[in-house]
């Protein structure tokens, strides 16, 4: 996959963000010194690769053995918490004088329950001398207040057109596929600054023999956030069934996320004419539901009958 094969391995190499990266350069001029940290903002903005760059900065050819990178998402109780970020802050000597901290990612933390944060925090306190913890998350609001203050925050912002454009024609160059620019400028204006996404629609196109427009429309009409976007359309109309079959197929079959597919609706309701203030409130409310424990496949569902609902009361009014 590109998006692995072309991920920045050094902090000079990361795209865009510039006054983070000078921020972070800072602080890991000194690693004894270096604070916990906490990357917030969109997917696909360089969050986890800079983590990731920030190790090898630090730790140099040690990074693999004295890096702990976890996915809270995938465990985000308080037993991950107390099995394996608490033995291997506790338990990893460090065998070289060249080491001068362990480090510790927690990638998309805003996942983890409220007892495994606060466990959390006692850990960061406990192993203050010889551990660094970077927190991830997309948003900060779920992070809770007492993680937040032990943490220097760093917001990341979307890329900018410019950047994801250079970005992108620096990997057909090294692929010898042939682009042109206004392909790639399509390309941003259809994944919004996200560059992860954005690498996978230019494989997708280049597959189909060159980064031209026609082909990154094909790519971008099969991707996840059109794929939401025609769910959505199927809810309002009424054809609540047909709706509820994509919609399993997206979860199960493609492995979207329930909160992605939140994330890409709230958007693709932003550009219909449909949108109303029923439709947001649908919407947070399911999210709200999820993030209390509900049933994920139960709540989609109802909010695809709420849309339904919201979509046949708008056609009787414009009546």
């Amino acid at each position: 996959m590109w998006v692995e094969k072309y991920r920045p391995l050094k902090l000079d190499d990361v795209t865009n963000q510039e006054s983070i990266m000078g921020a972070v350069r800072n602080l890991t001029a000194n690693p004894e010194e270096m604070p916990n940290m906490l990357f917030s903002g969109p997917p696909g903005v360089g969050k986890t690769t800079l983590a990731l760059c920030v190790a090898r900065a630090v730790l140099g050819d040690y990074w693999k053995d004295y890096t702990l990178e976890l996915n809270a998402s995938d465990e985000r109780g308080i037993n991950m918490v107390r099995e394996r970020v608490k033995m291997f802050a506790r338990y990893s000597t460090m065998a070289s004088s060249k080491i001068p901290v362990k480090i510790v990612i927690l990638d998309e933390a805003d996942e983890m329950t409220g007892d495994a944060q606060t466990a959390l925090r006692r850990i960061i306190e406990d192993n203050a001398r010889s551990t660094r913890f970077i927190l991830i998350c997309n948003y900060l609001s779920q992070i809770i207040e007492p993680l937040q203050s032990r943490c220097v925050i760093f917001r990341f912002t979307n890329l900018r057109e410019e950047d994801v454009v250079k970005h992108l024609e620096g990997i057909c160059k090294k692929e010898k596929v042939k682009c042109d620019a206004k392909a790639l400028s399509l390309i941003h204006e259809a994944t919004e600054g996200d560059l992860r996404h954005s690498i996978n629609v230019l494989q997708a196109a280049a597959s189909m023999g060159a980064v031209n427009v026609a082909n990154v429309n094909v790519a971008v009409g099969i991707s996840e956030r059109a794929r939401v976007g025609e769910i959505v359309k199927l809810a309002l109309s009424g054809k609540f069934q047909l709706a509820r079959t994509r919609l399993v197929e997206l979860t199960k079959v493609y492995g979207m996320s329930e909160r992605d597919f939140l994330r890409y609706a709230n958007e693709e309701v932003q550009k219909l004419k449909t949108s109303s203030a029923e439709v947001i409130s649908a919407l947070a409310e399911c999210d709200y539901r999820l993030v209390s424990g509900a049933h994920p496949d139960i709540q989609l569902a109802a909010l695809l009958a709420e849309l339904g609902k919201i979509g046949k009361d708008t056609d009787l009014k414009e009546r």
